[in-house]
């Protein structure tokens, strides 16, 4: 919106030659990363106290760590506070006319319209498992493939008309047509390999990528702090890739795939980091507001969007590393229970407890060291993927 305004008051006054710093992407993510913190900052006592106001507590389980009972009650669905940061700034920053935003956005708050409904029903049925995990997965599911499937599209062409006439050549070739190289999976590290996917495994990818880090990320959100930082440093991370692979310089450079308007998306990262940066202001620890579903799931669902767009799902899963680890311990832990209870007639666990974060905490850390220590391999996994740049 401030763009269009800068480049229609340049028209009528051109000697106001410093509304020029509009037009670069790299001056519009720094104010949309202030703009997002100060917001956060600003606006974060008054949501805390309309949560606690409503009576909208967190509800612990009580066969979980027993040193988290002491948190139950505190207000919880602080998510909301990020999405207004990263909804306002992002509106305010970034270029209307770029479509690729525009699907980051709506998956990102249809994710969290999902995690809103579950917080919701966790806290008036007092019920901490929430919404069904079938119901759940169904309207994810529904707004994933809807994403990918317009990205397998959006991402070979750069108009709406391109999009358009792909998509009929696709219906009219019995669904068969291939896509360009650009919508390949890449395989980071080396120069030229790359799995063509054509339309059906692009789809199957992004949907996997899409949905599955958004349900990554809410699984690591069980500790004070914990998971908002890894999203602050993955989503800047990407943030770099996006405008990388929006620059035809950068990207012939660096054997990059170039997809014009993609650099846009760093305008939306830099707005998560900072609304992220202003939520950890009341979520470090002891915390004075949980994120709740409503953010965990719209954050998740914005990075695998990110890195389907920017075409770097394999180094968003090196680089959320975390995320992975901690959906692995999930599923690892109910598989083997599910089958050492069938097979001796009693569950039993590979962890001691599950999600990966509650192990090290039964193993004596302390909440803070596991956050902190997460934090850090988060970073050295983020230099991971940023190497991937330039060692090709």
């Amino acid at each position: 919106m401030l763009l269009s305004l800068a480049q229609w008051l340049q028209g009528l006054y051109p000697d106001l030659g410093f509304l020029r710093l509009f037009q670069y992407i790299t001056f519009r993510a720094v104010m949309a990363a202030m703009t997002a913190l100060l917001i956060g900052l600003a606006f974060g006592p008054w949501v805390i106290r309309s949560l606690t106001a409503m009576k909208i507590g967190q509800p612990v389980r009580s066969y979980g760590v027993q040193a988290h009972l002491a948190k139950s009650g505190t207000p919880t669905m602080g998510g909301v506070l990020i999405l207004i940061g990263i909804g306002v700034s992002t509106l305010l920053w970034f270029d209307w006319s770029n479509r690729f935003v525009w699907v980051v956005m709506l998956v990102t708050m249809g994710f969290g319209a999902i995690g809103w409904v579950d917080d919701w029903r966790k806290v008036v049925d007092k019920n901490p498992e929430g919404m069904k995990s079938r119901e759940k997965f169904f309207w994810q599911s529904l707004i994933g493939l809807f994403a990918a499937l317009y990205l397998a599209f959006s991402v070979s062409e750069a108009s709406f008309l391109g999009v358009v006439q792909l998509f009929f050549r696709w219906v009219s070739s019995g669904f068969s047509t291939e896509l360009p190289p650009k919508a390949d999976l890449l395989i980071p590290f080396f120069k030229t390999i790359s799995m063509p996917l054509g339309v059906w495994g692009f789809v199957a990818l992004a949907f996997f990528v899409i949905v599955g880090t958004s349900n990554a990320v809410n699984f690591t959100d069980g500790l004070d702090g914990l998971a908002i930082m890894p999203v602050v440093m993955v989503g800047s991370a990407l943030g770099v890739f996006a405008y990388v692979t929006g620059s035809s310089v950068f990207s012939k450079y660096l054997l990059l795939p170039y997809i014009p308007g993609a650099g846009e998306l760093l305008i939306f990262c830099a707005a998560m980091a900072g609304a992220g940066l202003a939520f950890l202001w009341f979520n470090a620890h002891p915390a004075q507001v949980f994120m709740g579903d409503v953010g965990a799931l719209a954050l998740g669902g914005g990075l695998g969007t990110l890195a389907v767009i920017t075409r770097q799902e394999i180094v968003l899963g090196i680089m959320g590393g975390i995320f992975v680890a901690e959906v692995l311990s999930v599923m690892l832990q109910v598989t083997w229970f599910k089958y050492t209870k069938k097979k001796y007639g009693e569950g039993r666990r590979i962890f001691k407890m599950a999600p990966l974060h509650h192990h090290f905490e039964k193993g004596g850390w302390k909440e803070t060291q596991v956050v902190i220590r997460f934090w850090i391999i988060t970073m050295l996994l983020c230099l991971v993927g940023l190497a991937s740049l330039k060692l090709r």
